[in-house]
């Protein structure tokens, strides 16, 4: 309070100059801890956000479906294509089969990096699993991730006397649109010249498809 003297004109004004100046101070640094907190708030709820997006992914890659089969069929087309050059009893597996077990995939290794403690086991042994060449099945890590789910929204858990069946991967769907789609609708747009066109690039496209296809047998 000794910086207080209201004697004179100048000390008034040089009284409210310094407490002018101690309140900017004080405002300042009150604005800087408020932003700071605000900065790592928002980044906090980014990556919940980014986490959930991912695990309700991957909840509905593994547990998308409640009819037909509900396990995950490991055989690999190089292993189909070896068992037929070494004469042996074809092994059955469909393309729809690998594209569900590559999504499946996918989702275990998100579930992996962003998952819960628990989650992980349960990723890391069904991944296990799909290496040894055993057939998986998605329940228990559907069941672990819609109760997290559930619980970081903060809504009630599912009630006891509610039965869900079993869930397991989703079904790929057919691809929809093609070359040749593009390459029709193309040539309704642009007449004759635009009809040329569109079959070149059609060609073009089928070709690249085709090489697309044989890196990814060879992948596989």
């Amino acid at each position: 309070m000794r910086i207080l003297d209201f004697s004179s004109w100048p000390a008034l004004l040089s009284t409210l100059a310094s407490l002018a100046f101690i309140t900017l101070i004080g405002v300042g640094l009150r604005l800087i801890v408020m932003q700071s907190v605000q900065q790592r708030r928002e980044r906090q709820n980014r990556q919940i956000n980014e986490r959930l997006k991912t695990l309700i992914a991957a909840y509905k890659t593994l547990g998308g479906s409640f009819t037909g089969t509900l396990f995950v069929d490991p055989t690999h087309l190089k292993k189909v294509k070896e068992s037929a050059a070494k004469g042996e009893a074809p092994i059955e597996s469909s393309d729809r089969a690998r594209r569900m077990r590559d999504n499946v995939e996918a989702a275990l290794a998100d579930i992996i990096l962003l998952g819960t403690e628990e989650q992980v086991r349960l990723a890391a042994h069904a991944a296990s699993e799909l290496v040894a060449g055993r057939t998986v099945e998605m329940s228990k890590i559907v069941i672990s991730l819609r109760d997290f789910i559930r619980s970081v929204l903060e809504l009630d858990p599912v009630p006891k006397s509610v039965s869900i069946p079993q869930q397991g991967p989703a079904r790929p769907g057919a691809s929809k649109g093609g070359v040749g789609d593009r390459g029709k609708e193309d040539t309704g747009l642009g007449g004759k010249g635009g009809g040329g066109g569109a079959a070149i690039g059609g060609g073009m496209g089928m070709g690249l498809g085709v090489a697309a296809a044989k890196l990814e047998d060879e992948a596989q």
